[in-house]
């Protein structure tokens, strides 16, 4: 069995990296507050820039998603389950 490691650069989150427009009010002020608060040298601020400051400043919120997101992922697993059981019942 053949084991390929990846490169640190192939682990990134793509989506943490790019970087966020000022296409919407709040994306706006968000910009503008993470820039001054990271001071990014390309002038460029990015959704994980974003996400640092809102855990740092606003953590309940960035907790009640994850939440959400967590019973969210439980339930759909919950649902593959019992249609797997279903199939494999139907199978028989």
């Amino acid at each position: 069995m053949d084991i390929e490691w990846k490169d640190k650069e192939e682990e990134k989150n793509s989506t943490l990296e790019e970087v966020v427009g000022k296409d919407t009010e709040l994306k706006n002020l968000l910009v503008d507050y993470v820039g001054t608060q990271h001071v990014p040298e390309d002038g460029n601020v990015s959704v994980e820039m974003i996400i640092k400051t809102v855990a740092d400043e606003f953590p309940e919120f960035l907790l009640a998603v994850a939440e959400e997101n967590w019973v969210r992922g439980y339930e759909q697993a919950l649902v593959d389950v019992d249609l797997g059981q279903k199939l494999k019942e139907d199978d028989k």
